[in-house]
């Protein structure tokens, strides 16, 4: 009897080491899926980040160079109008300075001729 009591403990025993081997493999090939199911997450939440990112920069890029053609045209729309306003003013000074000396030489012509009309006519008068 002695005999039949010690081969039931190391029977015993493997049965319980083999009962609890499948779960111990069950709950590896769990905690891999897991890690699996884990890594496809973050992944995922990498992707949505960087687009993310991508749209706010380049939101900001777009806003940036709207303000800046912004800037040029009104650079330009004034310095246009500076440009035509010297031109204008420049033209009405030429043109007054024009019309004086124009006013000048006519006075002189005049006066020219005037006196050669005057000396014609005493030259006639006294003949010597």
């Amino acid at each position: 009897m002695r005999m039949k009591h010690t081969g039931t403990l190391p029977a015993l025993l493997l049965s319980a080491a083999l009962l609890f081997s499948p779960a111990c493999g069950i709950s590896q090939s769990t905690s891999a899926t897991q890690d699996l199911k884990a890594a496809g997450h973050d992944t995922k939440d990498a992707a949505k980040d960087t687009g993310h990112a991508i749209k706010t920069g380049s939101k900001k890029a777009y806003h940036a160079t709207k303000r800046g053609t912004d800037k040029t045209v009104d650079a330009s729309k004034r310095g246009t109008e500076k440009a035509y306003d010297k031109t204008a003013s420049g033209t009405k000074k030429l043109a007054g300075d024009t019309a004086h000396v124009t006013k000048k030489v006519a006075a002189k012509t005049k006066n020219t001729t005037k006196g050669a009309v005057d000396g014609a006519k005493d030259g006639a008068k006294k003949p010597e």
